[in-house]
């Protein structure tokens, strides 16, 4: 039997909920000790009591909180081999309606907290992989969520440009993009709305172990990114065939995609500026609409599919149509 002090240890930042709290229990599952930050403390409490797991309060938004939370992590656990930035927020809102207050946090979280996260990740690694949770929504954005997607599309740029440094320096760690679909996760119960309705995830909904899945698929075949679902494929490729229709159909269909038939109470709290309470799950309310099976594909090989592969290619562009 292998002894904790000897098995890798991986660090999810937005660890307790969420695709974050599904990436934990896969990682646990496969054998390292994990080390996890979010801001909620009920939450942390809950997944720290976990054999196997270790726990540390911050905002991956503020970067000298979460360099303290990482230190503390590093002392117990060792350099991690894995790290994983995940931590989001969003708003279903009209951009007119967001105060920049509101758009400005969204992107400190989104993606500040993935800017953060890395920094740290390579100060701290030696060697090993860091996967950034990013989105179909980075290539093809959708109303109502500006300030999500500009921040999913500066990760893609920013993982880009950090990639080439790494590979520059000759260092041993591999940065991967791993770009999700709809997910069944708490977000649409704790996120602020301004919609008539409840949001939901826009069609087709995946369970957060499909996302779980895709990131240790990264990680197992050094992937750089990884397409999950395919409406991340017709995101992706469609957008690039056809730009202006989907503009159309989106300021069209849009609205009523993000917006489920649930009223949404007047009282309800977010946690756009704070925790909310709420249990530490990866799951959140739309387990009957969920998916427990995507398509994940390594996004290099897809396009070389899609741009060389003669009949492939027909039967791609069929799936766009679809």
């Amino acid at each position: 039997m292998i002894s904790d002090k000897n098995k890798q240890s991986a660090i999810v930042i937005g660890g307790t909920a969420g695709v974050g709290r599904a990436v934990t229990d896969t990682l646990l599952a496969r054998g390292y000790r994990v080390g996890v930050i979010a801001r909620g403390e009920d939450r942390l409490r809950s997944v720290g009591d976990t054999d196997g797991i270790e726990t540390a309060t911050a905002d991956a938004a503020d970067a000298a909180e979460l360099e303290k939370a990482v230190k503390s992590l590093v002392k117990k656990l060792g350099k991690p081999v894995v790290w994983v930035n995940c931590a989001m927020a969003t708003s279903f809102s009209p951009f007119h309606e967001m105060t920049a207050a509101e758009f400005d946090r969204i992107v400190a979280t989104t993606f500040t907290g993935q800017v953060n996260g890395t920094r740290l990740a390579l100060a701290t690694m030696d060697r090993g992989h860091i996967v950034h949770v990013g989105s179909g929504l980075s290539y093809r954005p959708v109303p109502f969520q500006s300030a999500y997607c500009a921040s999913k599309h500066a990760i893609n740029g920013f993982v880009g440009a950090v990639r080439s440094e790494v590979l520059r320096g000759n260092r041993p760690i591999e940065l991967s993009l791993v770009q999700l679909p709809a997910i069944n996760t708490p977000q649409f119960d704790w996120a602020r709305n301004r919609l008539d309705k409840m949001p939901q995830p826009a069609p087709p909904v995946f369970d957060p172990q499909v996302a779980a899945d895709a990131v240790m698929q990264a990680i197992d075949k050094l992937q750089r990114e990884v397409i999950v679902g395919r409406s991340v494929f017709q995101l992706l490729f469609g957008d690039m065939v056809l730009p202006a229709f989907i503009d159309r159909k989106l300021a069209r269909d849009g609205k009523d995609m993000q917006k489920s038939d649930r009223p949404e109470p007047g009282d309800r709290p977010d946690n756009l500026f704070g925790p909310v309470d709420h249990p530490a799950t990866a799951r959140g309310s739309y387990s009957d609409i969920a998916e427990n099976k995507g398509v994940i594909m390594d996004a290099d090989q897809a396009r070389k599919l899609l741009f060389f592969g003669g009949a492939a290619t027909m039967f791609l562009l069929g799936v766009l149509v679809g």
